[in-house]
């Protein structure tokens, strides 16, 4: 592990040294990542990220939505974009550029009072553009690869490049982005569109997601990928999963692609009733499901 003896570079953001991260994700459950970093900026990550030794583990953590942090913590740097991160603004009557930091809700709303239509799924991805950029994000049918014109990383060398759409290889909830990379910008392209037409389909969103799934839970979002030719809830739902529990920690009734924390579940109990999931679903179809959520860290 990590401590105060390594070398670490001078920033001009904040570094916290055993920084609990349970607080940081949804689940609200998990260890503490050595250090935790908080840029003043894109330079001082840049700076930042130079200076580190290439050894240590670097890590990008948005709005913990789509994570599980083990128990026994992160073992090395978090970066954390914070709210110089988050601008989004218009750049023509069809682009926004964003913040590597700024929420799905925050974009899709200023798309709309831009009049830029295509992009309000993003209204319904718990998360941050520099998640959607690296993981593909979607839902109602589009994904980041429908609207993505290019991103700036920071890479885990402190080099800071443009990256076009090509660049990222996406396929379903993946991306080439380099391991390390952070993303601190994105640029997409949506369409002219009414701003009431916008907003009716952000209703729209918003109210199917309010009635099938359990957004006041600790949750953690859609747990599996689907499945070439499924819905991976189908799967677990057939397989007999709904309701199952291991510790505090269960599937949820309401949506069975969701994994929940009814209080004091463990990272370790969320793992290992995913992993049940997958045992059961597999030996009940014979389809072998992906994780979708990031799993991150060590076990204690």
């Amino acid at each position: 592990m990590i401590r105060a003896a390594l070398a670490l570079p001078e920033v001009r953001g904040r570094l916290t040294e055993r920084a609990p991260l349970a607080p940081l994700v949804w689940f609200k459950t998990g260890g503490a990542a050595d250090w935790l970093f908080e840029p003043a900026d894109a330079d001082d990550l840049c700076v930042f990220l130079a200076g580190l030794d290439p050894a240590v583990p670097v890590m990008a953590l948005g709005l913990g939505s789509n994570l599980i942090v083990r128990d026994g913590g992160f073992p090395g740097v978090v970066v954390r974009l914070g709210k110089v991160f988050a601008g989004v603004e218009p750049i023509d009557a069809t682009t926004l550029r964003c913040g590597g930091g700024a929420s799905g809700i925050l974009v899709s709303s200023k798309a709309r009072d831009a009049g830029i239509g295509g992009i309000e799924f993003l209204r319904s991805i718990p998360g941050t553009v520099g998640g959607f950029v690296r993981m593909n994000g979607g839902a109602y049918g589009r994904e980041v690869k429908d609207i993505l014109v290019d991103c700036e990383v920071v890479l885990r060398s402190g080099e800071r490049v443009t990256l076009s759409l090509d660049d990222l290889g996406y396929t379903y909830r993946h991306s080439d982005l380099p391991e390390g990379a952070i993303v601190v910008s994105a640029t997409f392209r949506g369409r002219p569109e009414q701003t009431a037409v916008i907003q009716g389909e952000m209703l729209r969103i918003a109210a199917a997601r309010e009635a099938s799934q359990p957004l006041r839970s600790k949750t953690g979002g859609s747990t599996f990928k689907n499945p070439a030719g499924h819905k991976a809830w189908e799967l677990v739902d057939a397989a007999g999963c709904r309701g199952l529990t291991r510790g505090d920690a269960q599937v949820s009734e309401k949506h069975c692609n969701f994994l929940l924390n009814l209080g004091d579940a463990t990272s370790g109990d969320i793992e290992a009733l995913g992993d049940d999931v997958i045992e059961r679903v597999k030996a009940h179809s014979g389809v072998t499901l992906e994780w979708e959520i990031q799993r991150i860290g060590s076990a204690k």
